[in-house]
């Protein structure tokens, strides 16, 4: 794979912490300046002391100490200014993601850090009913959104908060794909019931499966209705990885017809909890403009108002801790160790799904037992007694020695099916 990054580079330590200082010294100083006008200040400090040698040189607890608000969006008009050393650093994050990562031109986009995957794509499906209702009188049950059954939980509860109905798409049991019949099925049921507006979310990496959807193959099938819609990517999971599998893929904005795209940071990029990411292209994310918050500079377009500065500096400083090559490499350590998962499961005639440049593993439930389930702390589909799956994520704390522990167990448990 050919990594070509114009915004994100590897930063050694020392290079981090002056950028970040620098960030900071630019920002209000709730410590030192006059500042009467903000109902927010820096982090208590007789319970959050920031005077040990230790904090200092720690940039994103520094940041977390200084308690930057970063509310608003700072690609879009202008933001409070007291906070422009870090907004600018979340902007440089948004580039590395957006730009270097999914391919969207320089400019040509609008997002920010959000408090998580599933407001990301709260924002996208707010952002596409308000777009629908301005600019085509659309009513609410004329609006639709469509995803597949795999898809998280975040899309159901978008749509009753925004008083939509969601289309839940079926998926082939065993690949976990969605059949181009079964979609242009569902986007006919939702013709026939009055349903002119589609709200279409394609999963890169379901949380239970971490398969991913085609994204053309739905384009194609709206279009053959000639439906107006609109294409989110629900990359919380498999943002981080997908994008570096071993052959390119479009499910980026090259592709004109993906709008927005999420991504979590508090997943594998082991960010602090909760850090999701949205990015969207230009001239879609004013549809929520709240212009009822005149007290805010340039206003507010996110769903969550105010934000902490410092999860943008989480990211910035793993992006920049690691570099693309680096993470790269470390994507392709999980691989393998997933690769070598499925081929023990493989000997063991255990059967499971995996999407192949993903790391996630789901084991059919009957062939692990309850208590070597629970001893590993797999995580299954369901927690009633109608339970399918069970799932395995090939994270950094998932060593080859704890999958060997895993294979020995459902070894001895095969032997003693055999047995009886």
């Amino acid at each position: 794979m050919q990594i070509n990054m114009k915004f994100w580079k590897k930063l050694t330590p020392e290079e981090r912490l002056t950028r970040v200082q620098r960030a900071l010294k630019e920002n209000v100083d709730f410590s030192k300046d006059a500042n009467l006008g903000y109902p927010a200040s820096r982090l208590d400090e007789k319970v959050f002391a920031n005077e040990s040698l230790f904090l200092r040189e720690m940039p994103v607890l520094n940041t977390y100490i200084a308690n930057p608000n970063h509310i608003g969006c700072h690609t879009f008009g202008t933001s409070e200014y007291s906070f422009k050393g870090t907004q600018e650093i979340e902007r440089e994050v948004l580039d590395m993601i957006a730009v270097d990562l999914f391919k969207a031109e320089e400019g040509g986009y609008d997002g920010y850090i959000s408090p998580g995957g599933t407001e990301a794509n709260m924002q996208a499906m707010w952002i596409y009913r308000n777009e629908f209702m301005k600019k085509h009188g659309a009513k609410l049950d004329e609006i639709v959104i469509l995803a597949s059954e795999d898809t998280h939980y975040s899309i159901p509860k978008g749509a009753n908060l925004l008083m939509l109905e969601w289309y839940k798409v079926p998926v082939d049991e065993v690949t976990r794909d969605i059949r181009r019949t079964d979609f242009r099925t569902t986007v006919k049921t939702a013709l026939a019931a009055g349903k002119k507006y589609f709200i279409v979310i394609a999963n890169m990496g379901t949380t239970m499966f971490g398969s991913v959807d085609d994204p053309v193959q739905m384009e194609e099938v709206l279009e053959e209705f000639e439906v107006d819609y609109r294409l989110h990517v629900d990359g919380a999971y498999g943002g981080f990885v997908f994008p570096f599998s071993e052959e390119e893929n479009s499910i980026n904005f090259t592709n004109p017809k993906i709008s927005s795209i999420t991504i979590d940071a508090h997943k594998m990029l082991q960010a602090p909890y909760g850090t999701g990411i949205f990015v969207c292209r230009k001239g879609l994310i004013e549809n929520v403009l709240t212009t009822e918050a005149q007290y805010v500079e340039g206003m507010d377009l996110t769903l969550c108002g105010s934000r902490s500065g410092a999860n943008a500096v989480a990211v910035w400083t793993i992006l920049t801790t690691y570099g693309p090559h680096k993470w790269f490499e470390k994507i392709s350590v999980l691989k393998m160790r997933t690769n070598w998962l499925c081929k023990q499961l493989d000997l063991l005639e255990v059967p499971y799904f995996r999407e192949p440049e993903m790391n996630i593993v789901t084991i059919r439930s009957f062939a692990v037992p309850e208590e070597i389930a629970h001893k590993y702390n797999l995580v299954p589909q369901s927690h009633d007694a109608g339970n399918k799956w069970y799932k395995i994520v090939l994270m950094d704390h998932v060593e080859i020695e704890h999958l060997k522990d895993f294979i020995h167990d459902l070894t001895e448990f095969k032997k003693i099916q055999v047995k009886s």
